[in-house]
């Protein structure tokens, strides 16, 4: 054989070696046996990132691997990291696409600060990609180690800290933190991913499919009205949840929201939705919120375009209008009536009627009861904790309560302030804890007899009693739940504010009617005072059934 031709063989030999090394690192794909990473790189993939610069780092080597991996992202190699922020702007000015600029930890991501700015002000969808070491080692004079979360300040749109999942919370929470990042299309965003070694161990033969969160602009046009009306009239079982910001309702029906836990355990797959159009506030009942997290889907209606995904089950974020969307969902239904929304309105109406039909003997639940059936149309106020879990049972219409955060302060300031423009009386049912604590509303020249309290007093905070396993702590009472002896006497006396204090079913009620019913010029205080014990049991009584 001549040398030409060996020659000739010998390159064949490499060719046909390289393209069998190729074909099985095809075949043989690996990624990360990193959790927050291997979620980071599928909803990169899913959100459309097509192009990554990436920078030189042990730390961010996982990330760069993965990035590598998938077939979708072109990679760009850049040792500069300052440089590499401006390629990465480069690109996003090309294609108008968010572009991923990753770097390792320490001072490198530092160094995409100018590149940052840049884009901040051009609006270009930059995606800042660092890795960082664990947070048990930030400051402890530990390698390439500073406090990244936040360091690119307020030249990012998004800054988010992946956790390193350990269980299903945790790996929701991540998921969710990457769609929070990569749902902001305006501006860059900044994504911190700790990884705690071994770093190197590319294990995992597929990438996770992980759930993508959408968002929709502000546009409630009769187009997408249109698109969530059909949708929702679409589904097989799909459910509103709605209502101002001072209640909630389910379809259109006012819910009991504080359901017994023992009754979703027993309602069936039958009841479970699998689309929930959300346009609510905040929900009370953690049993309800628990429930529907068995739904397959959610759509939240916000004016900010926020991502609230309370049921852990979001896939579409649409900012405008959540009454405008309610409203026009109630209308449909009204037209065209679905199935699984009477099934759930006729399980409403048997928990109300069960709710009416109960005779709690003296105590905060017939208190409000009571309120509930001689008030009529007029503003409620409730404060947190048992008086809203009340209002849960017995409310015939909206009602506010601070369920933002949920603290038992301000919540008589809040009716205070409420009736100093208000048109008609504003009633404020309140708990002991709550009202001391918030007594100083009472402290202000311009309330008048437009404000009217119900004030529940057993002489602690009974919630406390309804705390499974916290009867076995010694603390309960005195210590956690502030057990007292306090009454308002002294304060309305202080405040000229009409006082009186009930005891007995027959006194509750007749001076229930008499603050209902009065045309008084001064403020108006009737305090409940019940047994914390008999409160509870009256609770615990209630039975609601399917």
């Amino acid at each position: 054989m001549k040398i030409e031709d060996w020659l000739r063989f010998v390159q064949a030999a490499k060719n046909f070696q390289f393209s069998i090394f190729n074909l099985q690192s095809s075949i043989y794909q690996m990624f990360s046996d990193k959790t927050n990473v291997n979620i980071l790189t599928s909803l990169l993939v899913a959100h459309g990132i097509r192009h990554a610069v990436v920078c030189p780092g042990s730390r961010n080597a996982p990330i760069v691997h993965n990035l590598n991996e998938c077939p979708d992202i072109a990679c760009h190699p850049v040792t500069d990291e300052r440089s590499a922020g401006f390629y990465a702007l480069g690109i996003a000015q090309k294609t108008g696409q968010p572009v991923v600029v990753c770097v390792t930890s320490g001072t490198a991501l530092l160094n995409v600060a100018p590149a940052v700015a840049e884009a901040y002000y051009q609006h270009r969808p930059l995606v800042v990609v660092s890795a960082d070491r664990p947070q048990a080692w930030i400051d402890q004079q530990d390698g390439q180690t500073l406090p990244q979360p936040d360091a690119l300040g307020r030249f990012v749109c998004k800054a988010v800290t992946l956790p390193e999942p350990t269980d299903e919370v945790t790996r929701w929470h991540c998921n969710r933190l990457v769609n929070e990042a990569l749902m902001k299309k305006h501006g860059p965003v900044h994504i911190n991913v700790p990884i705690t070694e071994p770093l190197f161990n590319f294990t995992v033969a597929e990438l996770p499919q992980e759930r993508r969160i959408e968002w929709q602009p502000a546009d409630l046009s009769s187009i997408m009205l249109n698109h969530i009306a059909h949708m929702f009239m679409q589904a097989e079982r799909p459910m509103l949840i709605s209502g101002h910001p001072q209640s909630s309702m389910i379809n259109g029906q006012p819910s009991f929201y504080d359901f017994p836990s023992s009754l979703l355990q027993a309602l069936d797959e039958r009841y479970v939705p699998d689309f929930v159009v959300y346009t609510g506030g905040p929900i009370v009942s953690k049993q309800l919120k628990h429930f529907l997290r068995r739904a397959k889907q959610t759509w939240i209606v916000n004016p900010t375009g926020e991502v609230y995904d309370t049921f852990m089950n979001l896939t579409n974020v649409i900012q405008g209008d959540g009454e405008v969307v309610a409203d026009y969902l109630r209308f449909m239904l009204e037209q065209q009536g679905h199935p699984f929304v009477q099934l759930w309105d006729d399980l409403l109406l048997r928990i109300r009627q069960q709710a009416e039909s109960y005779e709690p003997p003296f105590s905060q639940m017939a208190a409000v009861k009571y309120f509930e059936q001689r008030v009529g149309k007029a503003y409620r106020h409730y404060a947190n904790s048992m008086s809203i879990r009340l209002a849960s049972i017995f409310a015939k219409g909206p009602v506010y309560c601070n369920r933002g955060v949920n603290g038992i302060e301000g919540s008589l300031s809040t009716a205070a302030g409420f009736s100093l423009v208000a048109d008609a009386p504003v009633y404020c049912v309140i708990g002991d804890l709550s009202f001391f604590y918030d007594q100083n509303a009472l402290w202000n020249q311009e309330i008048d007899g437009r404000l009217r309290i119900l004030l529940l007093n057993n002489g602690k905070g009974g919630i406390f009693n309804m705390l499974k396993g916290l009867e076995q702590s010694p603390a309960r009472d005195r210590l956690i739940a502030a057990q007292h002896t306090t009454v308002a006497a002294g304060a309305c006396m202080q405040h000229d504010v009409y006082y009186q204090q009930v005891c007995n079913e027959a006194d509750m009620q007749r001076a229930i009617d008499l603050m209902t019913a009065s045309d008084m010029s001064r403020p108006m205080l009737i305090e409940v005072l019940t047994n914390p014990d008999i409160d509870e049991e009256t609770v615990r009584r209630l039975k609601i059934e399917n």
